[in-house]
């Protein structure tokens, strides 16, 4: 079994990303599982306005998800702006309807504030009082990007590990992977840094944090766990139940490189991480009791 941790579609076309790109919609997404072989799928809200040209609010994401209840599973967004652009706002609202349509989870989160801006961390307390985890895109600067503002080396991410200790950060986007070896720089950090990899800032993260995750996806999920395959097998190892295969769907012709990377470690890592990357781990995370089927 396979379960992706981070897909996109939209309930109808309209505004291009940018390349002229569209996410698919619900039947090209499922489309896409198949031809991919990956059985059930999380389903990405989007709301930030900083995120390309579309908005996927959640009660997209779950109409979208009733269609196919039997593999796509939906999770809700919330800019840290919204109800009244405040560090005081009561979200209170907003989770109680979201949790009750079913949603799993809270991202992506893509607004371009700085992790630790405190209209975040007000909405971070909510998320952590709800129990539901938050998938991150991390991006480099405020302004000129999408996702939350962290300088190298992560230090906001880790003083929000640390003032929130229940909430469970899925991270992801270049700014985060790159951050795997200890050479990463101002100028590689949003790409895609090749060669041997001397464990970095991130491996520390993980290994002082037990509420940081892993989402796989994308090139950079790829690419971390790939361009050193020794240290990359080691890494899977050694975080096996805090990492989760993914792809970033996000349009109809897109070719993810996990799928083929991923099923080529069978036999080079252990059974059982496999298994728990694989989907034991969202399964878990969750609470979809797949496992006790």
């Amino acid at each position: 079994m396979l379960i992706d941790c981070h897909t996109h579609a939209c309930r109808t076309h309209s505004v291009p990303r940018n390349g002229g790109t569209d996410y698919p919609d619900g039947e090209q997404l499922v489309g896409r599982l198949d031809d991919l072989g990956i059985d059930m799928a999380v389903l990405l809200s989007g709301v930030a306005p900083e995120c390309r040209n579309r908005y996927v609010p959640p009660e997209d994401v779950v109409e979208i998800c009733a269609e196919h209840a039997d593999r796509l599973i939906p999770f809700a967004n919330i800019d840290p702006r919204a109800g009244s652009n405040s560090a005081e706002t009561d979200f209170t609202r907003f989770f109680e309807v979201y949790t009750e349509m079913g949603c799993r989870g809270i991202g992506e989160m893509t607004s371009n504030l700085p992790f630790d801006d405190p209209m975040c961390w007000n909405l971070f307390g909510f998320i952590a009082d709800y129990g539901l985890p938050m998938t991150i895109h991390i991006a480099p600067k405020v302004g000129g990007y999408y996702g939350l503002q962290d300088d190298l080396g992560l230090p906001r991410l880790e003083r929000t590990l640390s003032e929130f200790p229940d909430l469970t950060i899925l991270g992801h986007s270049q700014p985060f992977w790159a951050e795997i070896s200890a050479d990463v720089t101002e100028e590689t950090r949003n790409g895609y840094p090749d060669g041997e990899v001397t464990p970095g800032r991130l491996v520390e993260l993980f290994e002082s944090y037990e509420n940081l995750w892993g989402d796989l996806s994308a090139g950079s999920g790829h690419n971390a766990i790939s361009r050193d395959p020794e240290f990359g097998n080691q890494f899977l190892e050694q975080f096996q139940d805090r990492l989760m295969f993914g792809t970033d769907i996000s349009f109809p012709e897109y070719k993810p490189p996990m799928p083929d990377y991923f099923r080529s470690l069978r036999g080079r890592i252990s059974d059982e991480a496999w298994e728990k990357i694989a989907w034991r781990n969202i399964d878990r995370l969750l609470g979809l009791g797949i496992a006790d089927e």
